[in-house]
């Protein structure tokens, strides 16, 4: 029998809906999926590496400057975040 991969509801529904995972991107992404408008004034260089949290379908629910700051709010949203490298 051949393994099959798991589909995006199978990894929420085996975290559940408060895991989360940090990690990290370019800031390229960012700029590339965000709207200008929301981006004004903040000063991005597209070889910057950011952290972001994702909820356990991939969704992303938050991008920072920092590991530590993406865990934190992770944490102060009450969400167990976990580290994917």
């Amino acid at each position: 029998m051949t393994p099959q991969p798991f589909t995006n509801e199978a990894f929420v529904a085996l975290g559940g809906p408060d895991l989360v995972y940090v990690r990290p991107i370019k800031a390229a992404e960012i700029l590339a999926d965000t709207p200008v408008e929301a981006i004004q004034g903040v000063d991005l260089h597209p070889d910057q590496t950011l952290y972001a949290v994702h909820r356990a379908d991939g969704e992303r629910l938050a991008v920072m400057v920092d590991k530590s700051s993406a865990v934190a709010a992770a944490i102060a949203h009450e969400l167990a975040p976990v580290s994917v490298h």
